[in-house]
């Protein structure tokens, strides 16, 4: 998944920064970069709120300030795919790849950009670009969107592989624990998925997801009253969620 993360800025995008030259006069100068950067936490903040015009006029404010800022390209590239527009937003994604080769942000988001696209093997390779990056530090996002890309060409023992690589990583990554104890329940290594589960609500408490996987875990063991203890939980915790309404309809 696409992930951002916003700097501090020290000038004022208005205003710039004010630097004092050998002569004594101020003058006013702005870091485009910095500048930059205020335009994409805008744009972004509008596309969050479905504020499209308003969104893409400052992402293009952003890169006009820094053409080659690969964040700015990818903030921009991201609008495209918010907008159903993929020809623009490869575009893109392939201008910043050209200009920062060795970036592993831009290989991971044009990794989930072409996993939407249905494209999984062209994915999966980015994803693995980014990951092969020395500086790089969200490995273990990166294994496991290859691992979600796994799943959706429907290559569950991939995606097992990757999920794994994520967790050795970050040992408690909240959606690989979870999938991977889905994946457990469905090839009847209900022990494995007991211990991921045990582990998974230890750390985080109980939430909707690792409650409906207990529920079906311990109705294909056959043990109805943990079934009604975790759904008697669910129901509790969680009343409203989709994962007890499925439970009411009897679809586990």
């Amino acid at each position: 998944m696409v992930r951002w993360t916003m700097y501090p800025l020290l000038c004022s995008l208005m205003i710039g920064c004010v630097t004092v030259d050998d002569a004594g006069n101020a003058k006013q100068t702005v870091d485009k970069i910095e500048a930059s950067e205020a335009r994409i936490a805008l744009g972004l903040s509008y596309l969050e709120n479905g504020q499209w015009q308003r969104a893409r006029d400052n992402l293009e404010i952003a890169l006009e300030y820094a053409p080659k800022y690969y964040r700015a390209q990818n903030a921009m590239a991201y609008y495209y795919q918010q907008v159903d527009e993929p020809t623009q937003a490869e575009a893109l994604y392939k201008q910043a790849l050209r200009d920062s080769p060795k970036n592993g942000d831009v290989q991971n988001n044009y990794g989930t950009f072409l996993c939407a696209q249905g494209r999984y093997d062209e994915a999966i390779s980015a994803f693995e670009k980014a990951i092969a990056q020395p500086y790089y530090y969200l490995t273990s996002a990166s294994y496991e969107n290859a691992a979600l890309c796994s799943l959706k060409k429907g290559s569950e023992s991939e995606a097992r592989v990757y999920f794994d690589k994520a967790l050795a990583y970050d040992p408690y990554r909240p959606m690989s624990m979870l999938q991977l104890a889905k994946l457990d329940i469905k090839d009847d290594n209900l022990k494995d998925a007991r211990v991921r589960l045990f582990k998974f609500n230890k750390r985080y408490g109980y939430k909707a997801d690792s409650l409906w996987l207990l529920i079906q875990l311990e109705n294909q063991a056959g043990s109805q009253s943990m079934v009604e203890k975790y759904a008697g939980i669910l129901q509790q915790q969680f009343p409203g969620s989709k994962q007890y309404q499925n439970y009411l309809a009897n679809e586990y």
